[in-house]
């Protein structure tokens, strides 16, 4: 019997009828179907730390994780959080009251905006941006307010003026994303005391995404936004250890901030997954003490995949913005196809040299603005990219 439907109603909840299937799956579809390179979505070819995936091995033995483990986080994990930020950056959190683990960056990011957000107020978001942040505003009600990060002798940037004139009386929060995906700018102190300056005049929340803190490249810094003055009572800080360590399926995010600010996100997170990832959270509670030899060796190996890649699209005939960090590059696709349209451009690139990459427009709520931008993940096995490179310059 066919299921009863309300022709007056579609059956998608409202705020989320502009979200259909992500790029990213249309695209990991189109480079199986035709063999293709996959340099669209950002996951790494090759596992992490062998030992940090034979901790996680050890904990399943063990029993350690395999039945719900506490709301917040095994106290191993929110310990180890709390000592990385203080070790990295000197920040002095309570593991028990300002620590929270989630499913990943992502249901961190959901949970924040959920918690904090309610219809009518206000986010303002750069642009272009992660897709899931457009889908978290709207399910709190919130209103997407996007401030574009604008090309400029070779990066993108952030216009300060153009932020400040974006913040209005319904201004709920700030969503800040440093190191930036897709553009992989890294924001200065400069631009940061700004920010802050900012947040604290207008009495605003900040919940900054900084899951590719270990991701910078040459002179480019991470300065976390709640260390400057008047952030940390203000401030939820995102982070995770997919990117850092390669176990992007383990989905092990976290959420610090002060008690208030995390009772509010645990408030919404609980209501979400409850708990996830309990035998991986004991192994990433040891990855966070992998000696500091392990990030530069990490970011030493990130810098030559990037120079390769970048060195490569420039050979192609691309105009290339070298990313300051993350593992992706943004191009601009004019020097090969005048009319600049992305989309097509993507969706044409598999059969053309087998090769895929991501439509920088997706992550634009102005999309003429984001329509010539390709973004390329370099977090691939050298010889992969090496590959890549060779079939990209049939373009």
């Amino acid at each position: 019997m066919a299921a009863m439907t309300s022709s007056a109603r579609p059956l998608l909840n409202r705020r989320l009828a502009e979200f259909g299937t992500t790029i990213f799956a249309e695209m990991s579809a189109l480079a199986l179907s035709t063999g293709s390179i996959n340099l669209g979505q950002g996951f790494p070819d090759t596992d992490g730390p062998e030992a940090i995936r034979e901790a996680a091995v050890r904990a399943l033995r063990d029993g350690r994780g395999n039945q719900y483990p506490p709301g917040p986080g095994v106290p191993e994990l929110r310990t180890a959080i709390a000592d990385h930020q203080q070790r990295r950056y000197g920040t002095q959190l309570d593991a028990d009251r300002e620590v929270l683990v989630t499913a990943g960056a992502t249901e961190a990011i959901a949970a924040s905006l959920l918690a904090l957000v309610e219809p009518g107020d206000e986010v303002i978001a750069f642009e272009p941006y992660y897709d899931s942040y457009a889908a978290s505003i709207a399910l709190a009600g919130g209103t997407r307010v996007p401030v574009t990060l604008r090309p400029d002798a070779g990066a993108f940037r952030l216009d300060l003026d153009e932020l400040r004139a974006a913040v209005t009386p319904r201004t709920r929060l700030l969503l800040v994303n440093t190191p930036h995906n897709p553009t992989g700018t890294v924001l200065t102190r400069a631009e940061l005391t700004a920010i802050a300056e900012l947040a604290v005049e207008r009495d605003l929340l900040v919940v900054t995404d900084e899951v590719y803190e270990h991701l910078t490249f040459g002179a480019a810094e991470h300065i976390p936004l709640a260390t400057l003055p008047g952030m940390r009572e203000r401030t939820v800080t995102i982070g995770s250890a997919g990117k850092t360590f390669s176990f992007t399926g383990w989905k092990v995010g976290w959420v610090t901030s002060t008690p208030e600010l995390v009772t509010a996100v645990r408030s919404a997170k609980q209501f979400l997954t409850y708990v996830s990832a309990g035998p991986f959270q004991y192994a990433i509670a040891e990855a966070l003490t992998l000696p500091d030899s392990y990030f530069e060796d990490f970011r030493a190996d990130m810098t030559a995949k990037r120079n390769l890649l970048t060195a490569g699209l420039r050979d192609a005939g691309f105009e290339v913005f070298e990313p300051a960090g993350t593992y992706f590059v943004t191009t601009d696709i004019r020097p090969l196809d005048p009319s600049g349209d992305g989309f097509a451009f993507c969706r044409a690139l598999p059969e053309r040299c087998g090769v895929v990459a991501i439509p920088n427009a997706v992550f634009y709520d102005d999309r003429a603005a984001g329509a010539p931008f390709v973004r390329f993940a370099f977090c691939k096995r050298e010889s992969v990219l090496t590959e890549a490179v060779g079939r990209l310059k049939q373009l």
